[in-house]
This record gives C-alpha cells, structure tokens and sequence, in this order.
C-alpha cells in the first residue's frame, strides 16, 4: 500500500484506538517498521500525532498522555533543554521544581550542583536529587497523584507560600499561539500559579510539541515569565511577542 493511503488508515486506527505501535502498523500493512516509522515520523512533523517508544499517540486536548509515554516523547530534546536550564543555575541556588518530565530532566542534570535548596512537589524529583548529598530537598505537602508522582492541592499551595525562591522551574502540557501556558489539571494549575507568585524568576521548560497540543486550564501567559528554555524557535509572532514581553527565549 503507498503512504498515501497508508497515512489517512494510521490515522483512522489512533482514533480508535488512542494509540498506536510500529509492530502492529508494519504486520497489518505489510511493511517493514522502518517504513512504518517514516511514516510516523511524518505524522508527528504535521502535528497528527505523537511520537513515543515504539509508536506514537493521538494528541488530545482534554487529557494528558500516560508518564510512561510523556518521559518519552522527545527524551533527546528534553534532555538538551534540561542541560541548558541547569547551567544556568548557579550553585548555591533556592529552587523550585515544578512536576513534569521535563523538570525531571533538569533534576538529573542538577546532581553535580552544590548548595542547592531545592523545594519540590514532585516526587520523582525528590528521588532524584537525593542522591546529591551537596542538595538539601524540602517535599510540599498535597494530595498525591499516582499517575506521576505528583503533589497538588490547598496543601500544596500553602507550602509553597512559605517560601521565596530564586528561581520556579515549571513545565505545561500546552502552549498556545498567543503565548498562554496550559494544563489539564486544574488543581496543578493552582500550584503552578502559586510558584509564578513566589519565585524572583520562573522559567519554563518546554519542548516543541507543547505548541502542537491543546489543554482547556491556563496557567498564565509567557508575558509573566522570564525566560524559556525550548529546542525549537517559536513561530516568528510568538518570538515578536517574546522579545516585547522582555521574556527570553533560549534555544537549546
């Protein structure tokens, strides 16, 4: 079957099925899985759909993805973006580390910094900067939520507040032409507000596939930030806006 055909059918099983894998793809059309990772690979450029390991997923804009398939949609970009942000974090240092993968990164990229205060309401985060004995940890309070680890919720936002950081390292599930931040937990959404308020700078952590995905909570505008650490350029209207908002804009 030519890609022609094959692209519209993918996309007709990731609809119904909410996702899709490169074995499964290359046995029903009868091609080899490099093809059918061509194939995805185009998908994803066009914003159809997702990439993950081992196949990809339908972008939704009412619920997030699974952790599983989050830590591994664009590891690599993620990854360079982690090691942008954490150079740029001065040993010594009071941060927060918001939830998300990609600040997970960065806590991996934070393990060889010394003196870190580093207040957290992720627990993945927490595991892993307890390996650096250099870095003192502080854990919030909060509802967990089992899917990934994270603290949110009243208690949350009132740990938070007892705090003045230096920096607030967030992430989004989406990010909008207009430069809005987006989630689809509203209680996440609190918090992250709650962390703009409380820190002397904020920077976001975001891949580019955040602009190709819709989420219906907003967090705030990137006119409230001071800098963003992506590995793509945004579109030119968006960078416009950028430079007029006096957000900076790191390409990693």
């Amino acid at each position: 079957m030519p890609q022609g055909f094959r692209l519209p059918d993918i996309l007709e099983i990731a609809r119904i099925e909410g996702r899709v894998t490169v074995d499964d793809l290359a046995a029903r059309f009868s091609v080899t899985a490099q093809t059918i990772r061509r194939d995805l690979a185009e998908l994803d450029e066009a914003g159809k759909l997702d990439r993950v390991h081992g196949g990809a997923l339908l972008p939704s804009g009412t619920t997030n993805i699974g952790y599983q398939d989050r830590a591994a949609l664009n590891a690599d970009s993620k990854g360079r973006i982690a090691r942008a942000c954490a150079m740029a974090i001065p040993d010594g240092a009071s941060i927060f580390l918001a939830i998300g993968t990609t600040t997970e990164a960065v806590a991996h990229e934070l393990l060889r910094h010394n003196g870190l205060m580093v207040v957290t309401n992720n627990l993945n985060v927490a595991n892993i900067l307890a390996q650096n004995t250099a870095c003192q940890v502080t854990v919030t309070g909060g509802s967990l939520r089992r899917s990934d680890g994270g603290l949110t919720g009243p208690l949350t936002e009132a740990a938070i507040r007892q705090f003045k950081v230096d920096i607030a390292v967030i992430g989004c599930s989406a990010l909008d032409e207009a430069g809005d931040i987006l989630d689809y937990d509203i209680q996440e959404v609190g918090v992250s507000r709650t962390l703009i308020a409380q820190a002397r700078r904020t920077w976001l952590v975001t891949d580019h596939s955040k602009l190709r995905r819709s989420a219906p909570a907003r967090i705030a505008s990137l006119a409230e930030l001071d800098r963003v650490y992506t590995d793509h350029n945004f579109p030119a209207p968006l960078m416009a806006q950028c430079t007029e908002w006096q957000t900076s804009v790191v390409v990693a």
